[in-house]
């Protein structure tokens, strides 16, 4: 019987050739999906890596500033104070050129002024005690013109507050005063130390560095270069200096602690907490320098003949 227009049934051949195209055309399609997935793929990496380097890039920027100048009137890696007309002024002097070394201060070598140095970290509880017991008689002192008085901050203590850095950023706010409001260092020196933290703790907030500066009666524009830590390689080149280097007219090889107290280049290693004790050797320091000024008597000319 006829089956009308029906089309024949494929042979074997040819189902199995079918079989084999179809086999062929997946596997093609299945190329191709891999090679985009591949390069989608590798694209995504190029994609992470170039993020990862940003982010680390931007890390590193931040945490590793290029090295700049020290502040202005810090010529010495520490500001001097002396007295003046309106109380205590600081001795202006230009800044340390980016790469530059410090400038020794030249002291008064007339025997009748105590020539104190002061080395401290404001994390350091040994300086706190020094300053706590001293602050008002170092005040007094320069005021009168009994001496002066060149502090020097650093930052030896900076791994000691919790992963904030407090003792770099407390010796950068101490620069930035030098720098923008040198006649309010003493009193920002002194309330650094009345306000000061615990060491191991997370220390003042930058925004509690600032009202001290302001309390302290430093200008507005300190605020910023304490948020900046614009002076934190200073900082740092400065306690490497401190740590490394002889102390300038001393014989000490080097700080080993804070606080490092000098007079007239004589350590002071009595009382932290007795300001009689200091006083007494302030006295003793001043006369030993006084003793040996009047023991090299200025030569007399000799009157030429007649």
């Amino acid at each position: 019987m006829s089956t009308g227009g029906s089309e024949p049934r494929p042979t074997r051949n040819q189902r199995r050739e079918a079989a084999r195209e179809k086999a062929r055309v997946l596997r093609e399609e299945q190329r191709k999906r891999d090679r985009r997935n591949k390069f989608l793929i590798q694209g995504g990496v190029v994609l992470a890596i170039v993020a990862v380097a940003a982010l680390i890039g931007g890390l590193i920027f931040n945490s590793v500033r290029p090295e700049g100048p020290g502040p202005q009137n810090m010529a010495s890696d520490g500001i001097l104070l002396v007295g003046g007309e309106g109380g205590i002024e600081a001795v202006e002097t230009p800044a340390i050129p980016a790469g530059g070394e410090p400038t020794a201060t030249v002291p008064d070598e007339s025997g009748t002024v105590a020539n104190v140095v002061v080395y401290v970290d404001y994390l350091c509880p040994f300086c706190g005690q020094f300053e706590t017991t001293n602050s008002a008689t170092m005040r007094t002192m320069v005021e009168q013109g009994a001496a002066t008085l060149e502090i020097h901050p650093i930052a030896i203590l900076t791994n000691k507050s919790a992963g904030t850095q407090y003792s770099l950023r407390a010796a950068n706010a101490a620069a930035c005063v030098a720098e923008e409001s040198p006649e309010a260092f003493f009193d920002f020196n002194a309330l650094m130390f009345e306000n000061q933290p615990e060491e191991l703790t997370a220390g003042l907030t930058n925004d509690e560095i600032k009202d001290i500066a302001a309390q302290a009666g430093a200008a507005s524009s300190v605020d910023s270069c304490i948020d900046d830590t614009r002076f934190k390689s200073w900082v740092q080149d400065a306690t490497e200096r401190a740590l490394t280097q002889p102390i300038p007219n001393s014989e000490l090889a080097s700080v080993t602690g804070t606080p490092t107290v000098l007079v007239n280049g004589k350590q002071y290693v009595g009382s932290l907490e007795d300001p009689a004790e200091f006083q007494a050797f302030v006295l003793q320091a001043t006369g030993e320098s006084y003793s040996e000024s009047e023991a090299t008597p200025t030569p007399t000319p000799t009157p030429e003949a007649g």
